[in-house]
């Protein structure tokens, strides 16, 4: 995701207490979206020869009378949403949802709810939350639109060197990017604090100053954002409305269990998904036999290899452990998997600054990118919530030392906290990423259940490169905090600067041990205050799950289109790259099938 990776909890994730009026819900009587979506409906109305409560059944290999489909996408994300939209101009395409619309909830639509939704923790979230093995609180989408309904909503392009790389066609990545671009992506008006922090940057050496441009260049720069100018975010979702209505069939609440494969030839053979509705009914949804049907997984870089491992392909004995039937043995699937490390300063600010997410970049040559947030923690609803760093409350729960954040203290800081003067939360914070982090690690199921999230390692920091660059970004943000430009808004001076490692090294962000040598030693700060971004990726590598047209290597018919592909984070923030992937490999799927009459 390319989002603000600190949302969740200055406290033990099982201390969040969050009153129900700070969930923005979807209304579920609410379809006034049904007008310019009439093809999103919820999984229970889907009707199949093989669901649970037909009277029928079907085989494996065969649509047994029910309805099928020439593209099978699982997945409405980031990717899904473009990739679904494009195939459907020619052929018909049925896309399943896990969660639901984002439309008619208020929290994933306006940027001042953005860390409401993070907070949120019930099983209607749009935000599902896990906890990596090494103690950092993550988030996946569960949300028609994925991660841009739940991130910051920054928008700019991987380098051309990226797209080199990946081996993509250069001018019709080109074109798929404006593609997106003229439908959801605006160009942001800065906050003060942001073109505080523009001037800082600047100030400190990370020039030159390239203004508004979606190009990933070294400098300071102000990028895109789904954000229109009255605070609404526009998303994944919102591309679909391109889409051939004809063709197009989606299901909200239709979470897939696992690929059905006909293994009666030389290779499996994908034939369809197994998916049960918001009721618990199970539904079977199979390709058509026309030659060029395939099922598309875009599930996300959690999602994806998860899903392949619960339909048979992963590691023989990783999936024997769980009596999976083994489709196809590869090593590979979960592994090398990647997050971009993130560590942030808190700057407590003399005035109330409005809130903004991440506007401005700077992108230095030594391999960190340092961006920004502000103000967030001020509404009506939200000053009753714990939202984590994100919500600028960071100097007031510090003050209670780590023992003693108990429950009952939890809860009393909880209740007085809606007493407290708005100043009280006002504050800032300085974000330091790792561009290209060289430490791996990797998925693992724990159970069969597709709605639990597996075990998940990163190993942050665990490669010393990446530790470096981390201590080297940091003295860049005390720089930055120190620039004449920032005088003017924070409440410390320069000699004052190890207050702010303090307060950010005493939160307690993430379920790593505390050290006493923190502020002394910025190694040992990046390895305790080390939180996420969102930007995780890997466990369905090219070349070693998937071949470069995205087609699971042993396996016919069956694809993979998302970050999980990805061996590296493209740009400062990956959701434009996702996007325009999705839009990419839908254009480059119809030219393949159709060449000049595939009209896109």
């Amino acid at each position: 995701m390319a989002a603000v990776g600190h949302p969740l909890l200055l406290l033990l994730f099982s201390c969040l207490l969050c009153v129900t009026s700070c969930r923005g819900r979807e209304n579920s009587n609410n379809h006034f979206w049904n007008d310019k979506y009439p093809f999103i409906k919820y999984a229970s109305s889907y009707s199949s020869a093989s669901s649970s409560s037909s009277s029928s059944s079907s085989s494996a290999v065969g649509g047994g009378g029910a309805r099928d489909y020439d593209y099978i996408i699982v997945g409405g994300g980031t990717a899904g949403c473009p990739l679904a939209a494009t195939l459907s101009q020619n052929f018909s395409v049925l896309l399943l949802e896990r969660g639901g619309v984002p439309f008619a909830n208020s929290n994933v639509s306006f940027m001042e709810n953005f860390h409401i939704t993070l907070a949120d923790t019930s099983p209607s979230s749009a935000s599902q939350v896990f906890i990596s093995t090494d103690g950092v609180f993550n988030s996946r989408a569960r949300v028609l639109g994925g991660g841009t309904c739940i991130n910051a909503g920054f928008y700019t392009r991987a380098s051309p060197s990226y797209i080199k790389k990946a081996g993509w066609d250069a001018k019709l990545v080109n074109e798929s990017y404006p593609w997106v671009e003229k439908q959801i992506v605006h160009k942001p008006k800065l906050t003060s604090w942001q073109e505080a922090f523009r001037d800082g940057l600047l100030e400190v050496g990370i020039s030159p100053f390239n203004g508004f441009t979606y190009d990933h260049i070294y400098g300071t720069k102000v990028g895109g954002t789904i954000f229109d100018r009255f605070g609404r975010r526009h998303t994944a979702a919102e591309l679909l409305s391109s889409a051939n209505p004809a063709n197009l069939e989606v299901l909200v609440y239709a979470t897939v269990q696992k690929i059905m494969f006909d293994t009666s030839g030389k290779k499996p053979r994908a034939v369809g998904a197994v998916f049960k509705d918001e009721n618990g009914d199970q539904h079977k949804a199979f390709l058509s036999r026309k030659r060029g049907s395939e099922v598309i997984v875009s599930c996300g870089a959690i999602g994806s290899p998860q899903l392949l491992m619960l339909s048979g392909i992963g590691p023989k004995a990783e999936l024997q452990k769980l009596n999976i039937p083994v489709v196809l043995d590869n090593e590979n699937v979960g592994k090398e998997m990647s997050d971009n490390p993130l560590n942030t300063i808190f700057v407590p600010l003399k005035q109330h600054v409005p809130p903004s997410l991440i506007e401005t970049v700077g992108i230095p040559r030594m391999g960190v990118y340092i961006e920004a947030s502000s103000g967030f923690g001020q509404s009506r609803d939200s000053i009753h919530c714990h939202h984590g760093i994100a919500s600028a409350e960071i100097g007031q729960l510090s003050t209670i030392p780590p023992k003693m954040r108990t429950k009952e203290a939890v809860e009393a800081f909880r209740k007085s906290k809606k007493n407290l003067p708005h100043e009280a939360f006002r504050g800032g914070f300085i974000l330091e990423k790792i561009a290209s982090p060289s430490s791996r690690g990797e998925i693992q199921l724990k159970n069969t259940n597709v709605e639990e999230n597996p075990a998940i390692t990163f190993n942050y920091f665990s490669h010393p490169d990446d530790l470096k660059k981390c201590v080297d970004g940091i003295r860049v943000v005390e720089k930055i905090v120190k620039s004449k430009r920032f005088s003017n808004y924070i409440q410390c001076d320069k000699e004052t600067l190890d207050r702010l490692l303090n307060i950010s090294a005493q939160a307690n962000v993430n379920l790593i041990p505390r050290h006493t040598n923190d502020t002394q030693s910025l190694e040992q700060f990046c390895k305790d205050t080390v939180i996420t971004i969102w930007h995780y990726h890997g466990g369905c590598h090219v070349g070693k799950v998937v071949g470069p047209d995205y087609r699971v290597l042993g396996i016919h018919r069956l694809r993979v289109v998302d970050g999980s592909t990805l061996t590296e984070s493209p740009g400062t923030n990956p959701q434009a790259t996702l996007l325009m992937m999705g839009r990419y490999m839908g254009v480059k799927i119809l030219r393949d099938r159709l060449g000049n009459k595939a009209g896109v």
